[in-house]
């Protein structure tokens, strides 16, 4: 099979939790460690940072990434889901896996796919894992896709363990409390390895905490934060600072939104552990890696800039605790009318955003192609309920466009809430 045909191969054959929902997320790891077992085992080959967490743990991931290339370490990539092309799952140095490699994989692993029937991603994170170990990376860095507990990543055991900020999200799937949720997250925690717990979130603590005990695992909470020196929608400048004062001064990110300072304690921190385990990331290295993660990652769809005027910007945001912080920064430093293009799959908390919003924003619903997506009339029909009234569209570019006609020059055009909206704004 070529390329083509290995994708087609995939999206129809394999159930995927991005197009269907939790009908294709597996809750055991069996698929992942028979599928493993017949590649001789590739996620014990290299070492690995494994990254959790309900908002920020793909930023993190790609923050993380930038800095240990930049202070020269062969660095492997893997997160989810994708944007515009698949091999934006699996990086090395930033660089996509080569189509090449992803369409002899799956068809020298055909047999093995059929007989086993594992998930989408599944398939996808053995891909990544023998991928990492042919190239023989210096360390790779490993986003969860869903919880952690029970995600087909948790077969790796890192040289340490990442926690982000614990939110409401897939409670249907992982529990219908921030404990329970954070407990499903703290599966990732491996006996004796360290882990940092990246946001401040003293309700939950102990779950963390306990899990760690349990696990023999030297747990870290960050101990900084960030004091903004100069923020605007398109300019990021702060001070990383721990009670003592300051650690390092006047540190600046590609990443501008405002969430994205919410991380970096936790990455900090994470550092940190990596110098004590032998790793050599100078600050220098930390500066670089974290002003450049977008051109040294590929990283799309975070706050990413669109056009200028009117200043139109696309972000994955989709639910309560992401957009919080969004509207914030917004409502903070957002000049003119703001005309938000916003659409949603079926099973987010759609109610509770809405409440969120600008009330003031010029709105404009949409979809996207996938089958998780909600529909534009659902969604306005939804938010009449709310009592916000706003044009539908089928297609985000049609939405952009009606968007661009109508705004001013220093209005703001956003565009946010599906991962999958996002991804269909063409020239993204």
């Amino acid at each position: 099979m070529n390329y083509e045909q290995v994708l087609t191969y995939l999206y129809d054959r394999l159930p995927m939790y991005q197009r269907v929902g939790k009908e294709a997320f597996k809750k055991d790891l069996t698929n992942t460690i028979a599928l493993l077992e017949v590649l001789d085992n590739p996620h014990q080959q290299f070492k690995s940072i494994h990254i959790a967490g309900t908002n920020g743990k793909g930023s993190s991931a790609h923050a993380l990434a930038s800095i240990l290339q930049s202070a020269g370490y062969k660095t492997g990539l893997y997160t989810s889901p994708h944007l515009k092309s698949f091999t934006e799952r699996v990086r090395l140095n930033g660089t996509e896996i080569p189509e090449l490699y992803v369409a002899e994989f799956v068809t020298k692993n055909q047999e093995h796919i059929e007989r086993i029937n594992p998930s989408f991603f599944e398939v996808t994170v053995a891909l990544a894992f023998k991928y990492f170990a042919d190239e023989q990376v210096d360390i790779a860095v490993i986003e969860t896709g869903l919880g952690g507990r029970l995600d087909s990543t948790n077969v790796i055991t890192p040289i340490l363990s990442l926690i982000t900020m614990i939110g409401f999200d897939h409670a249907d799937m992982l529990g219908n409390t921030l404990e329970k949720i954070a407990a499903e997250k703290a599966g990732i925690i491996k006996q004796g390895v360290p882990v940092v717990i990246g946001a401040k979130q003293p309700d939950i603590a102990h779950v963390f905490e306990e899990m760690a005990g349990e696990m023999g695992s030297p747990i870290h909470f960050a101990n900084t934060y960030c004091e903004p020196v100069r923020e605007s929608l398109v300019d990021q400048v702060f001070d990383l600072k721990n009670e003592s004062g300051l650690v390092l001064h006047q540190l600046d990110t590609d990443i501008t939104a405002g969430y994205f300072l919410k991380n970096v304690p936790g990455i900090y921190q994470s550092v940190q552990i990596l110098n004590d385990s032998g790793f050599t990331i100078t600050d220098e290295a930390f500066r670089l890696g974290l002003s450049q993660i977008k051109q040294k990652t590929g990283l799309k769809g975070r706050w990413q800039v669109l056009k200028d005027s009117p200043l139109t910007i696309a972000d994955v945001s989709h639910n309560e605790p992401g957009l919080a912080i969004l509207i914030d920064q917004i409502n903070q430093h957002g000049e003119g009318q703001l005309h938000l293009i916003i659409g949603m799959v079926k099973d987010k908390e759609v109610n509770k955003v809405l409440q969120m919003l600008p009330q003031s924003s010029q709105f404009y619903f949409t979809q996207s192609s996938v089958p998780r997506s909600m529909q534009a009339l659902e969604l306005q029909t939804k938010a009449l309920e709310a009592g916000i009234s706003g044009e539908a569209y089928t297609d985000v570019n049609e939405a952009l466009s009606a968007a661009t006609k109508n705004a001013q020059t220093n209005d703001l055009i956003l565009v946010c809430g599906s991962t999958f909206v996002v991804a269909e704004i063409e020239g993204l």
